[in-house]
């Protein structure tokens, strides 16, 4: 079966994927968004705090400032196809293939993946989904309190949920790797400042432990190698995050951490093929920046095609 044409194809639906689609409908270009999941909207789908810092927009949570840019598009073609996870990429022809053996042919691609919550390799974590393993802090409140709650981490989101969870457990800890924070100075301070709250610093987390519900965490220093057992409920990582880079990795340049490395017009390092968002973007990963982004790519994809279109 021959592979489906497109102008563009877009793999990812986040806020730079879905702003590339809006322009490269304003430059008469068509398009097709792959999302593997099932639902559109990438990290906005993990943001629950409200959203006070996009020009012009205000959103109570990420869910609500997706339903904005998706009503948006209005009477606009928004071609999106969910479940549609992308297992190749030939760099040469420019052609897609999907898990199912579908493939799409495109004169160019942008690539929207996005990051992924690193991994903190704790056997037996993933049994606690859902039973003391926290994906929000906002989100999960409830669930944590009157309980003694753990969150591991040292930027602003580990602070952010720190504090949030401070107003309902019982007691809160902070986990943190180092003695230095990445987090914002008036998050420290907070934090430091809540008697709910007891950082441990050079400390990370060893083990969990729990039968139907979480009920401790092993805690090292990571100085004298001493272990303790603090009895908790809740349990959440703000570790940081993995560009969605790697089958792409074969044949694009990327940073030393897996990032795609681009120009100033999003081009990667192979012809056609442009990046947008937080996949390629580890200095500013903000919404801001994927949606300026993803404008950024259209313009330069209508550019590179009415070029390639002079010279033949």
């Amino acid at each position: 079966m021959a592979p489906t044409e497109i102008d563009v194809a877009i793999i990812g639906a986040g806020p730079g994927g879905l702003s590339a689609a809006l322009w490269c409908d304003e430059l008469g270009l068509s398009s097709i968004v792959y999302e593997s999941s099932a639902r559109p909207g990438g990290q906005l789908l993990w943001t629950h705090n409200p959203i006070e810092n996009y020009l012009g927009v205000k959103a109570a949570n990420g869910s609500e400032m997706l339903e904005l840019f998706l009503n948006y598009f209005g009477d606009r073609p928004l071609r999106l196809e969910y479940g549609r996870r992308v297992t190749s990429l030939d760099p040469d022809t420019l052609i897609l293939t999907f898990e199912d053996g579908a493939a799409v042919s495109a004169r160019a691609i942008v690539i929207a993946t996005g990051v992924g919550r690193r991994d903190p390799g704790i056997d037996g974590l993933a049994r606690f989904a859902g039973k003391g393993l926290l994906e929000s802090g906002k989100k999960e409140a409830e669930f944590s309190r009157g309980k003694v709650a753990v969150v591991v981490g040292g930027g602003d989101a580990a602070f952010e949920n720190a504090i949030i969870l401070s107003e309902v457990a019982k007691r809160v800890y902070l986990i943190h790797r180092r003695d230095t924070f990445t987090a914002r100075q008036e998050f420290i301070s907070k934090a430091t400042s809540d008697p709910a709250i007891e950082i441990l610093t050079n400390s990370e987390v060893a083990g969990v432990q729990g039968e139907d519900l979480l009920e401790s965490v092993l805690v090292r220093d990571r100085v004298s190698g001493v272990a303790r057992s603090i009895p908790a409920g809740a349990l959440i990582f703000r570790i940081g995050v993995t560009p969605n880079s790697v089958i792409f990795r074969e044949f694009l340049k990327t940073d030393q951490k897996g990032y795609l490395n681009v120009d100033s017009s999003c081009r990667t390092s192979v012809e056609g093929i442009y990046a947008v968002g937080d996949v390629a973007n580890p200095v500013a990963p903000t919404i801001a920046t994927a949606a300026g982004m993803g404008a950024t790519s259209a313009k330069s994809i209508i550019s590179w095609i009415s070029q390639s279109s002079d010279i033949e």
